[in-house]
């Protein structure tokens, strides 16, 4: 079974990349497709479970931490979780914290499921809009690669309104 992955940011609306990638495949193995497409430095990464209103769960880490915390609720190791488990669990919805001390991260929704292509090789890259946001740099967004919003907004900025106007 392959899996149809999107992943967004909120630092860009315009962001958007698709991946699919095998049902077996264990969240370190989907951090190291990430961190390759995006063309990013390995670092260190969470993985979280989220909710419907993208509130964060369970985590999972890059490395064991070896806190001895519960399984059921504590931090557990990337390569012990395979993405299958998550679904059947129930959980569609990740977030993605590729920076720890800034807080950034993408949210990353579980979009379809289907059978393989036997003309892709898997994982794969499906669809992409949009430059990456950089790595270190969360203000390096371009305005020209921000929010189809902001863009639009932007010709009303200096717009001070009719005072001789009433609305009633």
């Amino acid at each position: 079974m392959i899996l149809k992955l999107r992943m967004l940011s909120d630092e860009n609306d315009n962001f958007v990349r698709d991946f699919e990638v095998e049902h077996d495949m264990t969240l370190a193995g989907l951090h190291d497709f990430i961190v390759k497409s995006l063309g990013y430095d390995d670092c260190m990464t969470s993985f979280f479970t989220a909710d419907d209103h993208w509130n964060r769960q369970r985590e999972f880490t890059l490395m064991d931490m070896g806190d001895g915390v519960s399984e059921e609720s504590g931090p557990m190791p990337m390569d012990k979780v395979a993405l299958a488990d998550l679904v059947i669990a129930g959980n569609n919805r990740l977030i993605y914290q590729f920076d720890m001390l800034s807080d950034r991260a993408y949210y990353i929704e579980l979009v379809d499921s289907s059978s393989p292509n036997p003309e892709f090789s898997y994982p794969r890259v499906a669809f992409e809009n949009a430059p990456v946001p950089d790595q270190y740099d969360p203000d390096a967004v371009d305005a020209g690669e921000g929010s189809i919003f902001g863009e639009m907004m932007g010709d009303f900025e200096n717009f001070e309104g009719d005072d001789s106007y009433d609305d009633e």
